[in-house]
């Protein structure tokens, strides 16, 4: 995403995400949704960016 305002209070290394801003490691969005695909999260791979969207 070219231009796009960096919100610094999401950091963000996912650059196939459509709201990634390449230059800066933020995300554009004013906020995110967290969310699982497990029943019992218990480690941190367990957890999902679920505003993401591919570029």
């Amino acid at each position: 995403m070219n231009n796009c305002t960096a919100n610094e209070s999401i950091k963000c290394t996912v650059s196939q995400c459509k709201y990634h801003c390449t230059e800066k490691n933020y995300c554009s969005l004013n906020s995110i949704v967290v969310g699982t695909h497990e029943a019992n999260p218990t480690m941190v791979e367990c957890t999902d960016c679920t505003s993401f969207e591919v570029k």
